[in-house]
């Protein structure tokens, strides 16, 4: 139940976060501690979730959180790398219709 979170930065007013491991009830604060301290700059998040083979009901409530924050200072959350599993959990709660992601998500193969 380990995380790791980078963070680099090569584009102006974007911070570009990855995320390793698994996103739960355990590594959930990590990831809230980083996301809502970056999201108080105005500037926009590019997380990439390649490395995040889990998420549970914890670790959406963070991305929630981060996304609402981003929305009112006026930055974007946008969330890409998920593996079909992910990108499923983001369909069936409903998130991938309110929420920003970037194009190399992969299709979870079902309609």
């Amino acid at each position: 139940m380990n995380i790791t979170i980078r963070e680099h930065s090569e584009r102006e007013h974007t911070i570009d976060l990855t995320v390793f491991g698994e996103v739960d009830v355990y590594t959930a604060p990590q990831l809230r501690e980083k996301l809502l301290t970056l999201c108080q700059g105005g500037s926009n998040i590019h997380l990439d979730l390649a490395g995040v083979d889990y998420i549970d009901s914890t670790g959406l409530g963070v991305l929630i959180g981060a996304y609402k924050a981003q929305k009112s200072s006026g930055g974007k959350l946008i969330i890409s790398g998920m593996n079909s599993r992910l990108t499923r959990l983001f369909r069936i709660t409903g998130l991938q219709e309110i929420m920003e992601f970037g194009p190399d998500n992969q299709e979870d193969g079902k309609s």
